[in-house]
């Protein structure tokens, strides 16, 4: 029997219908589910948090006079509620990046995510006013897409592939990205080629910490008009 999966209906892989004659697939990915847990589920640190309690909890017991097996015991059990939540973080990032597909074109930006219900964001280069690489750990980093007036892309449909607290104005991110600094030099090209412009890329200027508002040295003239979103 032949398998069937979430997405068997697909015209293409990642995309609500095919290509159009003309259009280029340049590129295509996923986020890496280990570097989303920690970038958008915070895993690390609530495994320190979650270490931070099991040491105080052991010191409690032991400074009432408690045996080894009581402090064991004390610590075991913020040991076993660590494990079970960092496992359910696991999973869920596992879920988010592997029902995640982020594609790139010579015209425009794709966004196919949703664990339960997926909803496919079309990112037409004319709503894109500039992007952003923040990189993280070794290779991966986040891009974030700031669209121009008036489109605009409710928070909630995009979490986690969306730059935290932007709630006014949202904006789309490829997150946990493996190898983004590649990804961002090649939609650089591509924003720049769109607009008949030159750019040094947002993989080489426009890199950013998490914290600082996002910068738009890749930016190009832009038309008015919003992203296409399908259910």
């Amino acid at each position: 029997m032949k398998a069937v999966h979430e997405h068997e209906f697909e015209a293409a892989h990642g995309l609500p219908e095919a290509l159009p004659a003309g259009e280029r697939l340049l590129w295509q990915g996923a986020p890496d589910w280990k570097a989303l847990a920690v970038d958008a589920l915070h895993a690390r640190k609530i495994a320190i948090y979650f270490g931070v309690l099991t040491v105080w909890r052991a010191a409690i017991v032991a400074s009432e006079g408690g045996s080894v097996l009581q402090i064991a015991l004390g610590a075991g059990t913020l040991l076993g509620l660590a494990a079970a939540a960092l496992g359910l973080l696991c999973l869920v990032a596992w879920l988010m990046a592997t029902t995640a597909v982020y594609t790139i074109t010579d015209k425009r930006v794709v966004m196919r995510v949703g664990i339960v219900l997926s909803v496919t964001f079309n990112l037409p280069f004319k709503t894109i006013e500039s992007a952003a690489l923040r990189r993280l750990a070794g290779a991966h980093g986040n891009i974030t897409l700031v669209l121009a007036e008036p489109a605009r892309i409710a928070y909630l449909q995009l979490w986690p592939h969306v730059r935290p607290w932007q709630l006014k104005r949202t904006q789309p991110m490829l997150r946990a990205l493996p190898q983004a600094a590649g990804v961002a030099q090649l939609l650089a090209d591509a924003l720049a080629a769109s607009a008949g412009t030159t750019t040094q890329g947002v993989g080489a200027v426009a890199e950013r910490p998490a914290e600082r508002p996002a910068e738009r040295p890749a930016a190009h003239p832009v038309n008015a008009g919003g992203p296409m979103v399908t259910a």
